[in-house]
């Protein structure tokens, strides 16, 4: 299955989750196991050559495709999740969201400083969370080899939050 062939297994959800947004369902690419195989292989495709120590997944798609692709390219997997979710002690980062504000956390000893890092999440929009994960991988002192996506949504910029950081989006609306 060719990159282009995944978009139609995307189901478009109009007014959710409020009026406005076309919500971008990935759960019928997840229930076909072809098309879900294929994100992954494509997925790994692209970072079969680079050295990546762990991929640092977003909660809680993100962790779907990050421990998938963790699996495939042999390396280790670190969540990071909303604040409290954590066991054990904690780095965190405070972002805006377009009504408030939210907090990510990763654990202290995620992985070593100078380590390599993948980060994953399931869609690129305005930027804000991913921007975050990437404040939180900084404050480890870990080295950002790429960012990937199954999804970008172009028209919201989300990259531009991203300054010269390499993004790899499968699909792209």
């Amino acid at each position: 299955m060719k990159k282009q062939d995944l978009a139609k297994y995307i189901r478009s959800i109009p007014d959710f989750p409020k009026a406005g947004i076309l919500f971008k369902d990935i759960t019928t690419l997840l229930a076909d196991k072809d098309a879900f195989s294929a994100s992954i292989d494509l997925m790994a495709q692209n970072y079969k050559h680079k050295k990546i120590d762990a991929i640092v997944a977003v909660e809680a798609r993100g962790f779907i495709f990050g421990g998938a692709l963790a699996y495939k390219l042999g390396t280790s997997f670190v969540p990071v999740r909303k604040k409290g979710k954590l066991p054990y002690k904690t780095l965190e980062v405070t972002y805006d969201l377009e009504y408030g504000q939210d907090t990510l956390t990763i654990h202290e000893d995620a992985f070593k400083p100078g380590a390599n890092i993948l980060i994953i999440d399931d869609l690129l929009a305005t930027g804000g969370t991913v921007k975050a994960v990437c404040d939180l991988v900084a404050k480890l002192a870990g080295n950002i080899i790429d960012i990937c996506f199954l999804i970008e949504l172009t028209e919201l910029k989300g990259r531009e939050k991203l300054g010269d950081l390499p993004v790899f989006s499968l699909i792209k609306y």
